[in-house]
């Protein structure tokens, strides 16, 4: 019998992960059954359990992926000397969790946003799924905790700051904006990208025109 090439296998799990975030996106987590997975993916049954055994088992990868390209933009970021600005990281993370929703292309960022506050909801009764999130906000907390450091060791930001405090908020900024794109529609990140940019302004001449 000929091997199944590692290739095919990752495809074949992409192919899964991809027709589940399209169903949890367009129909809601509780609303999507494994039948409806398997629909979306064109698969039998038994190429879809190979991988996984549930809809949170489904979730719960989504959920990995997305944190860890986060993480790995983040973690990127805090071995720069200086990392760029916040204004300019968040927006690239939030660029890579929405990149993840070429799948949604029916759907767009705020389909894949809403699957993403549903995941949030399923810690609440999910204690392996909450053990993922919890485990991959720790590491892209811990990056933005580097990066907070790094700015103050260059004399960019205060130190009189606690960098954990600003990682939490550099993060609840992402999330917020996540959470606008569920429940109000798509929005280019650029609209959080000018946003911090302008509050990062203040007592830096803040109401004078900037040369463009």
């Amino acid at each position: 019998m000929a091997r199944v090439s590692q290739e095919h296998l990752d495809a074949r799990r992409r192919q899964i992960l991809d027709g589940a975030a399209r169903c949890f996106a367009r129909n809601g987590f509780h609303a999507t059954s494994m039948q409806d997975v398997l629909r979306e993916a064109d698969l039998s049954a038994g190429a879809v359990y190979r991988y996984f055994r549930s809809k949170e088992e489904l979730i719960g990868a989504i959920a990995e992926e997305v944190l860890t390209a986060i993480h790995t933009t983040f973690e990127a970021a805090a071995r720069q000397s200086p990392p760029p600005p916040p204004d300019v990281l968040v927006a690239q993370g939030l660029r890579e969790v929405f990149s993840a929703a070429t799948g949604l292309t029916y759907e767009g960022k705020s389909g894949f946003a809403r699957m993403m506050i549903q995941a949030w909801t399923e810690t609440l009764r999910n204690e392996e799924l909450a053990a993922v999130l919890h485990e991959g906000f720790g590491r892209v907390r811990a990056a933005w905790v580097r990066i907070v450091e790094a700015y103050q060791q260059a004399g960019l930001m205060r130190t009189d700051v606690s960098p954990e405090s600003v990682a939490r908020t550099m993060i609840a900024v992402a999330q917020g904006f996540a959470v606008q794109q569920a429940l109000f529609g798509d929005a280019p990140v650029e609209l959080i990208e000018e946003g911090l940019r302008g509050v990062m302004s203040m007592g830096d001449g803040a109401g004078e025109a900037q040369p463009s």
